[in-house]
């Protein structure tokens, strides 16, 4: 292990767990919507994660040297980053509103299938996520500062 893996873990949690929380807050945000540019409802995105190896990055620094020569170890974790953002393939709500712009023939609005308190919640689960990973970063750096006050003795 590296002198800045530890680092490189926490940045890409950090940087995953800030994509999910801009995907959620869009949800929030247009958990209302009835037309969008495709046509019809706002569909609900959600992130997909991947763990990143070593073996998978295209930049290799130079604490990765050893690792990367010796082809009879396992790849070793990087982080974690994102796979995809998917749209939701649920059926959108149908609401009686024959006076709403958007309205069918027949008078129903269709409405995405956005349940703003399971959002939120989502949102504070990445947001804990995240202050984790803030959390992992500083206690890193803490004792690799102890470590040089040390070393200076």
């Amino acid at each position: 292990m590296g002198f800045f893996d530890g680092y490189n873990v926490s940045t890409s949690g950090m940087s995953a767990q800030r994509t999910r929380i801009n995907v959620v807050s869009a949800n929030i945000a247009n958990a209302k919507t009835t037309h969008t540019q495709e046509g019809g409802p706002y569909k609900k995105q959600q992130v997909i994660f991947e763990d990143v190896l070593l073996n998978q990055t295209k930049k290799i620094g130079s604490n990765d040297i050893e690792s990367t020569n010796n082809k009879n170890t396992a790849p070793e974790l990087r982080g974690v980053g994102v796979k995809a953002i998917l749209d939701s393939e649920s059926k959108p709500i149908l609401r009686f509103e024959p006076t709403h712009p958007d309205a069918n023939e027949e008078g129903y609005v269709a409405y995405p299938d956005i349940n703003p308190v399971i959002e939120m919640v989502d949102l504070i689960e990445a947001m804990r996520s995240y202050e984790a990973n803030v959390a992992s970063f500083n206690t890193h750096k803490n004792i690799d500062s102890k470590t040089l006050d040390i070393l200076k003795v």
